[in-house]
């Protein structure tokens, strides 16, 4: 739990390569801060057209937090250095982590998750953050190679 006194840096998590290097980038920057890291998903159940679908045997949420962890421990190891808060909320990214940051001192998100629209410079969730987080928003951008 964060107290009012601690800095907090927020990050969305999608499991995509470009929020792995955002969840890198924001444990260093909470690390050199001595900020807690707050590392968030989100996850909601897929469109459906027509018929619904039977998601009796689907866990979205535990595939999410699976996810989460994943990632976290890729990142920063089985027993992280730093005070680390992991959440996996229900719902649409966007609005899930301008909830999560509202007092935060940064939020960090991927240019590109896992959405639909492959090759746009700026994804939705994060163009949606940059116009209405309640902080500074860092938006990470895939390492390229020459």
């Amino acid at each position: 739990m964060v107290t009012e006194d601690q800095p907090l840096v927020v990050v969305g998590v999608d499991g995509s390569e470009v929020s792995i290097e955002a969840l890198r980038w924001a444990a260093r920057h909470a690390e050199l801060t001595g900020a807690v890291l707050r590392v968030v998903t989100a996850w909601r159940l897929p469109p459906s057209y027509g018929d619904l679908p039977d998601y009796a045997d689907m866990d979205f949420a535990a595939a999410a937090r699976e996810t989460l962890d994943s990632a976290i421990t890729a990142v920063l190891g089985p027993t992280p250095r730093l005070s680390v808060e992991a959440r996996v909320e229900e719902g649409h990214p966007a609005p899930v982590l301008l909830a999560a940051a509202h007092h935060a001192d940064l939020l960090v998100v991927g240019s590109r998750g896992h959405g639909a629209f492959v090759g746009m410079l700026l994804g939705s969730t994060a163009q949606h953050c940059v116009h209405h987080a309640p902080c500074p928003v860092l938006v990470v951008r895939p390492q390229t190679t020459p």
